[in-house]
């Protein structure tokens, strides 16, 4: 027997937008969008309703189009952890990812508008959310290793090149085994490499291997607030 589908609400002002993610979703045949909003207030009212397995939000919404999105994210997080929140920006804004991310990573997804036309990625998204696991937009990472080296802090310039690209691939919530595909090295240097960069970005080795993976990234963007906010 196959399983359901995961229910997902959609929350986009624009209607074109909004009704062609809709049609993304659900051509996969394994999600079923059972409502698609304009505003975060209303989305926040379906969600207490329909308890979707995840939504997919914008990050500028009604009423001022500011960082809506990202309230009602965390709200959801906050009230419906069985809900998990892929939001989407228009914009590679690494400030926009950490305030995202500041309450916790579980559940969360952060995903440039351009990959909704990939559904492979837009649906990995939404169902990595809906599993608890979490997402950072692979072009928000680029952009910051793209920097000039004098800019960067001590602990990312203490980064080898190939941890850098270690680092670019675990945030798009890659295995090791997909990590090691990738970059056409063995999992156990992919390992190494890992636990390398955790320990010179200062990860405390008692957290979950998960919370380390996607806190690497948080550092990285940290590290790069004050001047990340394109």
């Amino acid at each position: 027997m196959s399983e359901d589908p995961l229910r997902v609400v959609i929350a986009e002002d624009h209607v074109l937008f909004r009704e062609g993610t809709r049609q993304l979703l659900e051509s996969s045949g394994e999600m079923e969008v059972v409502a698609a909003v304009g505003d975060a207030t209303t989305l926040i009212d379906q969600v207490h309703v329909l308890r979707p397995n995840a939504v997919v939000v914008d990050i500028r919404m009604p009423p001022n189009h500011q960082t809506e999105g990202i309230d009602a994210a965390r709200h959801i997080r906050s009230h419906y952890p069985e809900t998990g929140v892929v939001v989407l920006s228009q914009y590679v804004n690494a400030i926009y990812a950490f305030e995202l991310f500041q309450d916790g990573t579980e559940g969360l997804a952060y995903l440039l508008k351009d990959r909704v036309g990939d559904v492979d990625e837009l649906r990995r998204a939404v169902v990595t959310v809906s599993r608890g696991g979490s997402v950072i937009d692979p072009a928000v990472v680029e952009r910051l290793l793209a920097r000039d080296g004098s800019d960067q802090t001590d602990r990312i310039s203490a980064l080898t090149d190939r941890e850098h690209a270690v680092l670019q691939e675990m945030a798009q919530g890659k295995s090791n085994a997909a990590i090691a595909e990738a970059l056409f090295i063995s999992e156990s240097s992919v390992e190494k490499h890992i636990n390398a960069l955790l320990a010179k970005l200062g990860l405390n080795a008692n957290n979950s291997a998960v919370n380390r993976r996607v806190a690497a990234v948080l550092t990285f963007l940290r590290d790069y607030q004050p001047d990340a906010t394109n």
